[in-house]
């Protein structure tokens, strides 16, 4: 299995991993340009063209594109995120020319129908309803604005309907032009593919592309804070969080380990004081999220009203335990969900073209998995206790809450409880 990269003159990196055991090939472009590249009035333009680009290009309208792609039995679809934007396919290895073909026409050649773009804000309208109306999605939004107050990387990703309402063509084709540039773009590919053979391809239908670099993101500043939806539901969803680590660095996958131990699965620490031992919830579970200069560690929990006022003290103690008591049992156990993840991850033609594509975006390299695996074993007791106490002690919490609102121990306090000064 062997890992290639080559750049063409634009700027735009074509990266492959040969699979020779598999017959399929999992392939996209990724765009270094996502929620937190938007200005102002552009939010939730990132996820609209994600949208558009289905709808139509000079040669192919809407349904030529999904007829095409799984008439030789492919599939096709795009993703947004915070930070990217993604286009993606996974074909057979014969059609691979086609499923290029397809993703460089929506990305060079959209024509941004009227009509079919006053369809499709009808569609994302709906998406941003459906949000709103659920829980445990709307907590992560109230999460993420309380993080990040007024900052783009704070913002839903779906924008709001009054932004969506408002975007037209020349939007469209303006946030296309500043942020689809070649140095900002990644071919990437997995499975059954010939890298020399994608080079070619990429070069002849995506050569086209500007070869300046597109605007840097706004730099994010994690502040914390508190955001709260009181709402009449039988379960109560809260998160906790505090400032992490970007993904550059040193302590990134000490991070990951912290956020395994403390709940990373049923054997973690939350799961079995809150759920096991004391039966307070449903669902908890730690998670540790990087961008690429600022992190989030938090933690998630749904309740029943009842409950709230015993679970969020339990969660408290655990998070401050976590300096000084955790073990090299539980460090092996964390060692080896996030081994077996890095592994597993190669198993994936798909998770793997992802897996490449955001290492070049991020790092200008693709990263060898012996290189990753080397870097987790190499975390001891003490690193893990050292960034726990770093993240916990002295740091501003976000506080977020969907539910019995009046109930969650108030966020002043929660901050007094792990020595945050609000007011400094």
């Amino acid at each position: 299995m062997t890992v290639q990269v080559s750049s063409l003159a634009s700027g735009l990196r074509v990266v492959t991993h040969a699979m020779d055991h598999l017959e399929s090939t999992a392939l996209g472009v990724w765009v270094g340009a996502g929620s937190r590249s938007e200005r102002d009035n552009e939010h939730g333009l990132s996820h609209l063209l994600e949208h558009m680009a289905f709808k139509g290009t000079e040669k192919r309208s809407a349904i030529d594109i999904v007829e095409e792609i799984e008439a030789v039995g492919g599939e096709v679809n795009a993703a947004t995120s915070i930070e990217t934007t993604s286009y993606f396919a996974r074909v057979l290895k014969n059609d691979v020319p086609l499923a290029v073909d397809i993703l460089s026409d929506i990305l060079s050649n959209s024509v941004f129908d009227r009509e079919e773009l006053e369809r499709e804000q009808h569609v994302i309208l709906q998406e941003i309803g459906s949000a709103l109306d659920t829980p445990e999605d709307r907590i992560y939004d109230l999460f993420t604005e309380a993080a990040f107050p007024g900052q783009p990387i704070g913002r839903t990703i779906l924008g709001t309907s009054e932004t969506v309402s408002a975007a037209g063509t020349p939007m469209l084709d303006a946030y296309l032009d500043r942020h689809y540039k070649g140095p900002s773009m990644i071919v990437s590919a997995a499975g059954a593919v010939d890298h020399d053979d994608l080079v070619a391809m990429a070069s002849e239908r995506l050569g086209g592309l500007g070869s300046d670099r597109g605007p840097s993101p706004v730099h994010a500043k994690y502040r914390g804070g508190e955001g709260y939806e009181a709402r009449d539901l039988m379960e109560t969803q809260i998160m906790l969080g505090f400032e992490g680590v970007p993904y550059s660095s040193p302590d990134f996958h000490t991070a990951q380990i912290l956020a395994a131990t403390l709940g990373g699965g049923m054997s973690s620490r939350l799961f079995q004081e809150v759920r096991e031992k004391r039966g307070l919830c449903y669902s908890i579970y730690a998670f540790h999220w990087s961008f690429s200069d600022t992190g989030v560690f938090g933690v998630y929990a749904a309740t029943g009203p009842s409950d709230v006022n015993e679970l969020m003290p339990v969660v408290i103690g655990e998070l401050e335990r976590a300096s000084h008591d955790i073990d090299e049992k539980e460090l092996r156990r964390a060692r080896a969900q996030l081994r077996a993840g890095l592994l597993m991850t190669l198993e994936s033609p798909a998770a793997r073209a992802g897996q490449i594509a955001r290492q070049l975006l991020l790092f200008g390299r693709t990263i060898p998995t012996e290189e990753l695996v080397e870097k987790v074993e190499s975390i001891t007791v003490e690193n893990i206790r050292d960034l726990a106490a770093r993240i916990f002690t002295g740091s501003r919490p976000t506080l977020a809450a969907v539910g019995a609102t009046e109930l969650i121990m108030e966020h002043s306090e929660v901050a007094k409880r792990f020595g945050s000064n609000l007011n400094a």
